[in-house]
């Protein structure tokens, strides 16, 4: 029996909930995102601003350039959380297995449910729009590759389902950069060979797609003709948990980076302790001005989730490639091979319990006040006054 997989996307789903909140937007061009002032992005477009060639990740001074009345809003990401809630809550009552991929986008696998797998979606697309008034895209496949294609050939509001054995046709006519896997590099290379679909890609010989792209030209040649196994798995596991920074001017002051990444090793330990993990390896990211990006990465000794040794590890790293002469755009910093906490326990040795119940009281403050509401002792030797704009 073929399987039945189905993908959800919420429509401009930001979007979507500020029509909800905000009935006088609809119709207008907006966008949920960053303030045009430094280098902030668009998050969410609204399908009136999406004529205007307006889209997500497009930097938001860019959009207000394409429409001088583009009306910009501030994300405002608990309401976004609480309604992503509710429809993944519909979404469990529906299928016996769905993977949450992000706050608005799920696989469900029907393959159990003896009805049409289009007659499945459209029955949790008018639940989903009666109790939460939020419109969804559908995708139904026999696989998550072709689901999550078909679901964006339908947006938006759409059902498209595609029959088994039919994969390999639906996907030949659409572009070759809707397959996972082909990049803006990827694309280029296969357009310098006259390949622009999916079924172009398709054609190729696994020779010529070995000798372009490796063992990648092989997955890509799998893919192309709708080849895909994976299972929907209910529980995800956390790989990594990150944190980055784009800096509003490049960056080439130690302080200014230093406090940075303590903010954002900050940031990554409250969410592990949160989750009750800890990170064996810690990896530093820095992008450069001309949007080079390099990585640096170390194994720890112990697991730890404790800010401090975050921060201490990402220093090291930083030292190791960054000499303070090449001005920074980016840094982040990620915890991963994450697991349960481990303490090292040494006879009548319990600072490491002290230390415990002092991040866990921080934690809880911050949870309740804002993340500013307390702050270490070791972030203010980081702190700096802002410059005179004048001096």
């Amino acid at each position: 029996m073929a399987r039945k997989i189905l993908h959800v996307d919420l429509d401009a789903f930001f979007c979507s909930v500020e029509e909800l909140l905000h009935p006088d937007l609809k119709g207008k061009a907006f966008v949920v995102g960053g303030t045009p002032e430094g280098r902030g992005v668009v998050s969410s477009a609204s399908y009136a601003a999406r004529a205007f060639g307006i889209h997500s990740a497009m930097p938001t001074a860019m959009a207000l350039r394409r429409c001088p009345t583009l009306i910009v809003l501030s994300s405002t990401h608990r309401t976004y959380s609480r309604f992503s809630r509710q429809v993944m809550d519909i979404l469990k009552e529906s299928a016996p297995l769905v993977e949450k991929i992000s706050i608005d986008e799920a696989f469900l696998d029907a393959s159990d449910d003896p009805r049409r797998g289009v007659d499945i979606a459209a029955s949790v697309k008018e639940r989903i729009l009666a109790e939460t008034a939020l419109p969804t895209s559908w995708g139904i496949a026999t696989s998550k590759l072709v689901a999550k294609i078909a679901t964006e050939v339908g947006k938006p509001d759409g059902i498209i389902e595609v029959a088994a054995g039919e994969e390999a046709a639906f996907l030949a006519p659409l572009p070759v950069d809707m397959l996972w896997g082909v990049g803006p590099k990827t694309r280029e290379r296969l357009a310098e060979e006259g390949i622009r679909t999916i079924g172009g890609l398709a054609a190729m010989t696994s020779g010529r797609l070995q000798k372009l792209f490796g063992e990648h030209g092989l997955e890509l040649a799998s893919r192309a003709v709708g080849d895909d196994s994976r299972e929907v798995v209910s529980t995800r596991r956390v790989k990594s948990i990150s944190a980055e920074r784009t800096f509003a001017e490049d960056v080439l002051d130690p302080t200014t980076v230093s406090r940075m990444l303590l903010m954002l090793a900050e940031d990554v330990g409250q969410r592990l302790r949160k989750q009750n993990l800890a990170a064996s390896t810690v990896r530093l990211k820095l992008r450069w001005p001309d949007f080079q990006t390099q990585s640096r990465q170390v194994r720890l000794e112990h697991p730890t989730n404790v800010d401090e040794e975050l921060f201490q590890t990402g220093k090291r790293l930083l030292s190791e490639f960054w000499s303070g002469k090449r001005a920074i755009r980016l840094i982040g910093i990620a915890a991963a091979d994450l697991g349960a906490p481990i303490r090292q326990l040494e006879l009548f040795d319990h600072a490491w319990q002290e230390q415990e119940r002092l991040m866990s009281a921080i934690d809880e403050i911050r949870q309740r006040y804002g993340q500013d509401a307390v702050w270490r002792g070791d972030r203010r030797k980081h702190e700096q006054p802002s410059p005179d704009k004048d001096a």
